[in-house]
């Protein structure tokens, strides 16, 4: 791990202050200002009518209530315009500053489909980020770097949360799918074979729609294929999930590799940690993927330890892991919190 300087830290700081109310001021305009309003003639009398979603809905005859409506109406929507075009601005100008100071991290793929997601308001509403690039999030919570082995990625994992599947469908999804939306962000997206939970692109960059496992299929009570089109990605029945799903999640701004925010749902990192240790230690696991799962394991325990000691593995709120995968991941991070200790030891010699 490698800890942030004190400009990195401003920088990120300020870039974090614009990117949230950024956020704020978009979605704003999108639930207040979406549609248009004008005033029509009907019967040789002025209504005022407002569209939204393709419709036209009377407010009323012109009178100084409607007139206050149609002008506030107006105002807001061009002074929300203007403050996002002036925040777009200031991060754009930032982007090279945070290139330049190496605090893009996040792949430019991984970070428009996230972009995507959220404008679309399904990130953290029944979608999240599980796997690698989890630890992009966690790198945040503790202003460090992991890696680059242990955090390089060519894909992504997508969490489909069964528990907000209505909000999915309510958000589009369940018109274009997630393939549809995949192909917003890139047109090469395709499923890897028919009922495929895998879609990748033209140069090789997969994602991965996975939910927790069923114990029969008549338990389930979600849509694994979120869009209506047969050729739709289908979720991945994939065991541990459930952990992850019913635990706590943090939300937080990352970078991306050419210095422009996006905001990340993962699991909690407590969560991540004993996961990873859980599946390294099936007989089932790939070896090769069992020394990246507990090497990041270890480098998300030793990040807690040392910037997070607040986050325990004894929490209530972990409730959702069973005790002994709890206690495999407290084992590890005392384990680990040992030798922090005896290497500190070490460097106060003599």
């Amino acid at each position: 791990m490698r800890e942030l300087d004190g400009n990195q830290r401003r920088e990120l700081i300020d870039c974090e202050q614009r990117f949230l109310l950024w956020r704020e001021v978009a979605r704003t305009n999108v639930a207040r200002f979406a549609g248009s309003m004008s005033w029509k003639t009907v019967s040789g009398r002025r209504y005022l009518y407002r569209k939204t979603d393709g419709v036209w809905r009377s407010l009323g005859p012109a009178s100084a209530e409607t007139e206050h409506i149609y002008d506030r109406f107006h105002e807001g929507r061009q002074s929300g315009k203007d403050r996002l075009a002036a925040l777009d601005q200031a991060i754009r100008k930032q982007a090279p500053i945070l290139r330049a100071m190496e605090l893009g991290r996040v792949p430019e793929l991984t970070a428009r489909i996230l972009r995507h997601l959220d404008k679309l308001g399904v990130l953290g509403k029944g979608m999240s980020v599980v796997g690698t690039n989890a630890l992009y999030a966690y790198e945040r919570m503790a202003g460090i770097h992991f890696g680059r082995d242990l955090a390089a990625t060519q894909d992504i994992d997508l969490l489909y949360d069964a528990r907000g599947s209505l909000n999915l469908v309510s958000s589009g999804l369940a018109e274009t799918g997630l393939v549809g939306s995949l192909h917003r962000v890139d047109t090469s997206f395709e499923p890897t074979a028919p009922n495929s939970f895998r879609a990748a692109n033209r140069d090789g960059f997969m994602v991965d729609l996975i939910t927790p496992s069923t114990r029969t299929p008549a338990t389930r009570k979600f849509r694994q294929r979120l869009g209506n089109d047969s050729d739709d990605l289908m979720a991945a029945e994939v065991d541990g999930l459930t952990w992850l799903e019913s635990c706590p999640r943090v939300e937080t701004m990352a970078i991306d590799e050419r210095g422009f925010p996006l905001m990340l749902v993962a699991p909690d990192p407590r969560a991540f940690v004993c996961h990873k240790l859980w599946v390294a230690a099936r007989d089932d696991r790939d070896p090769v993927k069992r020394t990246r799962d507990r090497a990041q394991a270890d480098a998300v325990c030793l990040m807690l330890l040392k910037y997070r000691p607040d986050m325990r593995f004894d929490d209530p709120s972990l409730h959702a892991l069973p005790n002994d995968v709890r206690a495999a991941g407290a084992r590890r991070a005392e384990t680990i919190g040992r030798n922090l200790a005896a290497s500190k030891d070490a460097e106060d010699w003599p």
